[in-house]
């Protein structure tokens, strides 16, 4: 078995960005938003989960967003047609983790936050200046193994998001178009667009997911909880509906789009939206 060459790679311990392999086996030095420091191998952070049962996935899916039962997919995060991103809900969010399932509430992968210092945590608690901050996310597999890394650099007005695979290798970019209206993002790889997201309303809950052409693929819905819910905690909840077939770049920005369009969007709407 070839082992990978020595670099910088996601950590796969969840409390990092990066963690150095030397070739042989991870290292004790880290690296969060380009700075590095020292922690050595310890536990792995718990893959986030949610108390949200296969009967409320369901009803979530089919009275909610009122999406049709689809043919169950491979079970993987990258096969199945219909993904329920539902987060953590939380009287105060420090850090974002969002638990992901099939239509029928079988959990199949997990966001969660990597590489958010002390201060961090403390500015997020005490202040509304989300938007200005970096923001980096591992989706992961239920055993913890990274599937991809997403980061969306601090911003001023319009949010980018970049999105990596396990390896650190460059996938492509969620790129906002513009800050009034009906937010519209951009799917790009390699500086080409190659899709497109469409808020359908000014306030972005739901989205219209396209190729270069312009047809529509997949769908996102974001689900209403209830008013207790939706005023006294910070979960917000969607669910993607994938009405095409389709691969490559274009299926794994489509899935991140849905993983991450929280982050990406809301992060800064929390006071106004």
């Amino acid at each position: 078995m070839n082992m990978p060459a020595a670099n910088w790679y996601p950590d796969p311990s969840g409390k990092h960005e990066h963690r150095y392999w030397d070739g042989a086996g991870w290292t004790e030095h880290v690296s969060d938003h380009g700075r590095q420091s020292i922690d050595p191998i310890g536990s792995a952070k718990p893959v986030p989960t949610t108390n949200d049962d296969s009967d409320r996935i369901r009803r979530q899916v089919q009275e909610r967003a009122r999406v049709d039962v689809a043919e169950a997919g491979g079970g993987t995060l990258f096969t199945e047609p219909v993904l329920v991103v539902n987060q953590k809900a939380k009287l105060i969010e420090i850090h974002n983790e969002y638990a992901v399932f099939d239509q029928h509430g079988s959990q199949v992968a997990a966001v969660r936050q990597v590489g958010q210092s002390a201060a961090k945590k403390v500015l997020r608690v005490l202040t509304s200046l989300d938007q200005f901050m970096t923001h980096s996310l591992q989706i992961v597999d239920m055993g913890g193994n990274v599937l991809l890394t997403v980061t969306r650099p601090a911003k001023f007005f319009k949010s980018t998001v970049e999105v990596g695979g396990p390896h650190g290798e460059t996938i492509g970019r969620v790129v906002q178009q513009n800050m009034f209206g009906k937010i519209r993002f951009a799917f790009e790889v390699d500086g080409e667009t190659i899709g497109s997201m469409h808020a359908e309303n000014w306030r972005a809950w739901n989205f219209s997911l396209q190729d270069r052409s312009g047809t529509e693929v997949a769908r996102i819905t974001k689900t209403w909880e209830g008013l207790a819910k939706t005023l006294f905690t910070t979960a917000d909840n969607y669910v993607l509906q994938i009405d095409q077939p389709v691969a490559g770049p274009l299926r794994t920005l489509v899935v991140a789009s849905a993983l991450v369009v929280d982050t990406a969007l809301k992060q800064d709407q929390r006071g106004f939206g």
